[in-house]
């Protein structure tokens, strides 16, 4: 069974998301971390996955800068990747190989699990982070944590259940202090 994984980036020290037009999304996008994505391990994790999963607000985000920076080193993984969006609004879905997901999230990721290793990534949004959390289908979470106390943004951890314990993995430094967090959900 494939496992579900969440990747989580551009958060802050003080535990908030970099929403766009803030100092701390300036902060974030002004490093090459996420200018320039290069690290071999980590693109090879996104070329690994069965499918790469969003919310609706972040498929149409992702979606908007893969088909026009082509050059970006996502875009070459992405762009020919399955990709599924959850979401009960979004009626088409123009981004090829992008498949719309309306029904029952638990069996939806469910199915998406069936047959074999692997995983399935998840890149967001906020509202289907949670909704995962809140379900209990989360194996893993990857979390960016940036030196930087933003002060302003959205708290990802809202909603979701006091008691949801997670094992750290592992952890790891950039040159520019990022943190690399990977939680595996302890069951």
């Amino acid at each position: 069974m494939r496992k579900l994984i969440a990747t989580v980036f551009n958060y802050s020290l003080d535990g908030l998301l970099a929403d766009e037009g803030t100092d701390f999304w300036k902060f974030c996008f002004g490093l090459p971390e996420n200018d320039r994505p290069d690290d071999p391990a980590y693109l090879d994790f996104l070329r690994g996955a069965h499918a790469h999963v969003m919310g609706r607000a972040a498929y149409e985000s992702i979606s908007r800068a893969m088909t026009t920076a082509t050059d970006h080193p996502f875009a070459a993984i992405l762009n020919p990747a399955r990709k599924v969006v959850f979401s009960r609004t979004l009626k088409t879905a123009d981004w090829a190989g992008t498949t719309i997901a309306a029904g029952d999230t638990r069996e939806e990721v469910d199915r998406l699990r069936l047959g074999g290793d692997g995983h399935v990534l998840v890149w967001g949004g906020v509202g289907l982070w949670r909704s995962l959390m809140r379900l209990d289908l989360l194996d893993e979470l990857r979390v960016s944590m940036f030196p930087y106390i933003a002060g302003e943004g959205t708290r990802l951890f809202d909603g979701v259940p006091s008691s949801y314990r997670l094992d750290l993995v592992s952890s790891a430094t950039s040159d520019n202090g990022i943190l690399e967090l990977r939680y595996r959900r302890h069951r």
